[in-house]
């Protein structure tokens, strides 16, 4: 069987699929794609995501995109540990923290806080403090949720789930910075589930080398 994953190594929502592929334990290819070449994504991306974003994926004549589309497909179509709590609650939780997170932590996680302060903004010398304090404001906020939230070691309850998979490469991100590492310190339970996801074998295979972990 043929397992494809388009798009780049250092995105956030690649980086969650890559993540739901290794722990289901699925082959896969990483194709590299450039959304932001010069002229924009090249045509043969675009016929697979027509808005020209990544992730999209393709199991043996199967395509698909969207983050969260593509994750759920892998838990169900592929043998393994399941990804999705059994309890309508807990996948209610799952669902509620990924919609967390993709509402109001990713664009102030990474964009206002990691690229202003770690990322092209930084290296190009025109870091926005205005957008900093927005993004670390709306990161207390989500991270408060999170630590409110969840019961349990892991995010939406006792094992883990799409919804951690999910939060990693977002908070493996912001810690880069000591603004990010200050603000995950604050939470003793979001402290506690850094320390334990940071090592798992799935987070170090998928690594970008611009993440803390």
């Amino acid at each position: 069987m043929s397992t494809v994953l388009h798009g780049a190594a250092y995105s956030v929502y690649v980086r969650i699929a890559r993540l739901a592929l290794e722990e289901k334990g699925v082959p896969y290819a990483l194709h590299e794609v450039d959304i932001f070449a010069e002229g924009g994504p090249p045509p043969e991306h675009l016929a697979r995501h027509p808005f020209g974003k990544i992730p999209a994926f393709e199991h043996d004549g199967f395509a698909l995109y969207e983050t969260t589309a593509i994750c759920r497909y892998v838990d169900e179509a592929f043998e393994g540990p399941s990804l999705q709590p059994r309890g309508a609650q807990e996948r209610a939780r799952m669902a509620q923290i990924i919609a967390l997170l993709d509402s109001y932590g990713y664009r102030g996680m990474v964009w206002g806080v990691f690229v202003e302060l770690a990322g092209d903004a930084a290296r190009e010398g025109r870091t926005d403090r205005a957008r900093v304090e927005a993004g670390l404001a709306r990161s207390e906020a989500v991270l408060g949720e999170m630590e409110r939230l969840g019961e349990g070691p892991f995010l939406a309850g006792a094992t883990l789930s799409l919804a951690d998979l999910h939060a990693a490469p977002m908070l493996a991100y912001i810690m880069v910075t000591q603004e990010g590492r200050t603000l995950v310190a604050r939470y003793p339970r979001m402290a506690a589930w850094v320390e334990a996801m940071r090592t798992r074998p799935s987070v170090v295979a998928t690594r970008p080398d611009e993440a803390a972990w």
